[in-house]
């Protein structure tokens, strides 16, 4: 069954739970979204206030896919840069598919969706993304049509002696 994405959905209580729970459960099924299993919503839920109020200032846009039962499966926040040498590309973060939802073509529908709703923003030419390197993360995004921009070797650590590059991915629109 397809998602059905939403571009700035009301922020509502449920939205919000449905958030920390789809955060919690990607993070815990060993997703790189900024954590590191075990999670829980509480130690999640400092990150998501902070992720909806840069929403309430205007400083991202939210896209939330639902399944047909109507949870929330997915999600991205479109971040915009508040320089003015770089205001015509957009950072994608918490990039997130319901575990259960993986392996279906929905992280594919979601990027498609992150950059037809980049595309309808006045001078947005490009999306640039951060991801964790050894998961197979980057070669996903590059058959999304991002290509690698940088890597930063060993940025970061997922426990004591255990490190990742940070890798810096980016899709152009025009």
């Amino acid at each position: 069954m397809p998602l059905t994405f939403t571009l700035d959905p009301a922020v509502t209580p449920e939205l919000r739970d449905g958030l920390l729970d789809l955060w919690a459960d990607v993070t815990n099924a060993g997703g790189a979204v900024g954590f590191v299993a075990p999670a829980t919503r509480e130690d999640i839920r400092p990150e998501l206030v902070r992720s909806l109020a840069r929403l309430a200032q205007g400083h991202s846009r939210l896209l939330v896919g639902h399944d047909d039962e109507g949870r929330v499966a997915a999600t991205a926040f479109l971040t915009f840069n508040t320089h003015r040498l770089t205001g015509h590309w957009l950072w994608l973060y918490t990039v997130m598919v319901h575990p259960k939802h993986q392996g279906l073509g929905h992280g594919r529908d979601l990027l498609a969706a992150a950059a037809e709703s980049a595309r309808g923003i006045d001078g947005i030419d490009a999306i640039r993304l951060g991801c964790r390197s050894g998961l197979g993360l980057e070669r996903f995004y590059t058959s999304c049509g991002y290509r690698e921009v940088g890597r930063v070797p060993d940025a970061i650590r997922v426990a004591p002696d255990e490190y990742r590059d940070d890798v810096t991915m980016l899709l152009t629109l025009r």
